[in-house]
């Protein structure tokens, strides 16, 4: 399986959409434009690793600063808890997890 960063970049919104349910019309352009501006760091994050340049380590520590800057952009949202701005942004994240592990995986 290849890494389509297209897709991902679209479950990564899906995945926020899904978590913050009811508070989606708020969360959208945060989330947009989160996912627009953090696009070519995504990009660069999974290449390196799939390509092994970034150590499995050094990975999951640039996935965490990526989840934390989303969270704070959804906790700028005074409709959002901060429980479910974790949870989208561990949503998002997770999806470009897997996605990367995928990509890994059919390298190999």
């Amino acid at each position: 399986m290849s890494f389509d960063l297209h897709t991902v970049i679209a479950d990564m919104g899906s995945a926020v959409k899904n978590t913050v349910e009811d508070n989606w019309d708020e969360a959208k352009s945060v989330t947009i434009q989160f996912l627009q501006n953090r696009k070519e760091r995504i990009a660069l994050l999974a290449q390196l690793s799939i390509s092994g340049e970034l150590s499995k380590e050094k990975f999951k520590s640039r996935l965490e600063d990526e989840k934390l800057i989303l969270e704070a952009e959804l906790n700028a949202l005074a409709v959002i808890s901060k429980a479910i701005a974790q949870n989208a942004a561990n949503a998002a994240i997770g999806v470009l997890e897997k996605a990367v592990k995928a990509a890994i995986g059919s390298v190999l």
